[in-house]
């Protein structure tokens, strides 16, 4: 098996998720709940660090730690040789649910019914996407279904090196409607680009940060998730901004915790 190679900025990202995986489990254990962890792309379960040049464990593997213990683990990836390994690390768990498909078929017809709010049942969903592979509707289904929350990386690499070109008229069109299926609908150019700022009507593309806080408000106002805590970026060696990480929820007491986490790693490995 050829497992990944991740940079700290991914360590720090699954070091998160953990941190609040097991607050998350020790507050639905005491009420009660059946509360499910959702991986979207699972990977191998294991992941090669670059920085300490040993295995390190991923997601699935620090979710299947915590204690006390989530009640189901669903884990997806559409690459057959990192399902077979996830397999081998988890047999013999029955809890464990291993999909070789793709998310957003699976999460929408099979995983997410699984989750629903009337049944006392809720989820911890982690969408991290190589890159523009998550469709909105796996985002809005989620919003709106009340019973799950989500980390979400929304991946700015990808995004300006295939879509947000400064010369907007030059790009592919395939590659604009991944964006567009990322996004949900068009806005995102709205979002992307500026013309009011100069004599010519000349489009000048956006930062980041603004593009990452339109996307912020679409997770609230056009998905249904009422707290969404401003998302921390993850950034590589040289200070470039690889992806933002997002965390959504209906719960206000979560986005409380998250901030906190979030505040602690913001700026970790950048002084």
């Amino acid at each position: 098996m050829k497992f990944d190679i991740i940079g700290y900025w991914s360590e720090i990202k699954l070091e998160i998720v953990r941190e609040y995986a097991q607050v998350y489990s020790q507050i639905l254990t005491s009420n009660h709940l059946h509360h499910v962890y959702i991986d979207a792309f699972a990977g191998a379960g294991l992941h090669l660090s670059k920085a300490k040049g040993e295995l390190v464990p991923g997601s699935p593997l620090n979710a299947l730690s915590i204690r006390p213990p989530f009640k189901e683990f669903h884990l997806i990836d559409l690459d057959s040789a990192k399902a077979e390994q996830l397999r081998g690390l988890t047999a013999g768990q029955n809890n464990v649910h291993i999909y070789e498909e793709n998310c957003n078929d699976v999460l929408l017809k099979t995983v997410f019914p699984q989750v629903k709010f009337a049944q006392y049942r809720r989820g911890l969903c982690l969408l991290d996407p190589y890159g523009l592979h998550l469709d909105w509707s796996v985002i809005q289904a989620a919003g709106q279904m009340r019973s799950i929350e989500i980390f979400l990386n929304f991946p700015v690499a990808d995004m300006n090196r295939n879509v947000l070109w400064h010369d907007s008229a030059a790009v592919d069109l395939q590659q604009a409607q991944r964006m567009t299926a990322f996004w949900g609908d068009e806005t995102w150019k709205q979002a992307a680009y500026e013309t009011s700022g100069n004599l010519f009507g000349w489009e000048e593309k956006q930062s980041n940060d603004v593009i990452a806080a339109a996307f912020r408000e679409r997770l609230k106002k056009a998905a249904g998730f009422q707290h969404v805590p401003e998302p921390i970026p993850m950034r590589n060696t040289k200070g470039a901004i690889v992806y933002y990480l997002f965390f959504a929820s209906p719960k206000p007491v979560a986005a409380k915790i998250v901030t906190d986490i979030f505040e602690k790693y913001r700026n970790k490995g950048t002084v």
